[in-house]
């Protein structure tokens, strides 16, 4: 990896920051922990995790200045990773207290489910590939339907099928990674998912070394 590739994690708060840091950092790759909006904007990849309600995530978001920032590098395809509500935070809202605004970078709502399993959705589940996630480098070294842990009472539901690059089932299937250009979110927690997670967390320092997706389905370089 290019020791002057410069990952951020987006520390507004969130109380699984610390856990995806050390998560890198068990890699050998050294993100900077941030609440800076110009370090955001500079940086070569960016990284926003998040655990709760969507409501708390976009409070916390506005109240550090940060919602600018992060849609900025949205807008210029910077290399993204959201986890958790760093997905669910790029919704157009979510059903939570009636209705609650979200980033809107993904068409689409966040729903809690409605199911008589256990809400939330807490515990291993397998993640099966979707045509669009195919061949995606987020996935590299990463088998089919391998398990990753989740904790979570709602689910993305884009409008548009194309944005999902990965489904789990829990009564019904549900979108669990995102994705277009050099935007990839995961409903799971990478740094909570063992082997692959954190292969999948490789990955993605692997993608911001190489410039973008498209540069790094093309190159054998690894972390």
């Amino acid at each position: 990896m290019n020791p002057q590739t410069h990952i951020v994690v987006v520390d507004y708060g969130a109380g699984n920051v610390q856990s995806v840091a050390n998560a890198l950092d068990a890699l050998g790759i050294y993100a900077e922990l941030t609440t800076d909006a110009d370090t955001i904007r500079h940086a070569d990849g960016v990284i926003v995790p998040g655990v709760g309600a969507a409501q708390d995530t976009i409070t916390n978001l506005e109240r550090r200045g940060l919602v600018d920032p992060v849609l900025d590098i949205l807008s210029r395809d910077v290399p993204y990773l959201g986890i958790c509500m760093g997905m669910q935070a790029l919704m157009s809202s979510s059903d939570e207290n009636g209705g609650q605004p979200c980033l809107d970078v993904i068409p689409g709502v966040g729903r809690r489910f409605e199911t008589t399993l256990p809400v939330p959705h807490m515990g291993w589940n397998q993640v099966t590939r979707t045509l669009n996630g195919a061949g995606h480098p987020i996935f590299d070294d990463i088998p089919d339907g391998a398990e990753f842990y989740f904790v979570h009472s709602y689910y993305c539901a884009p409008t548009d099928p194309d944005w999902v690059l990965a489904e789990t089932d829990y009564d019904g299937s549900f979108a669990c990674v995102l994705g277009r250009g050099n935007m990839v979110a995961t409903q799971f927690h990478p740094e909570k998912s063992g082997v692959y997670g954190l292969r999948l967390l490789a990955n993605f320092a692997r993608i911001v070394a190489a410039g973008g997706v498209e540069q790094s389905s093309t190159t054998t370089a690894k972390v």
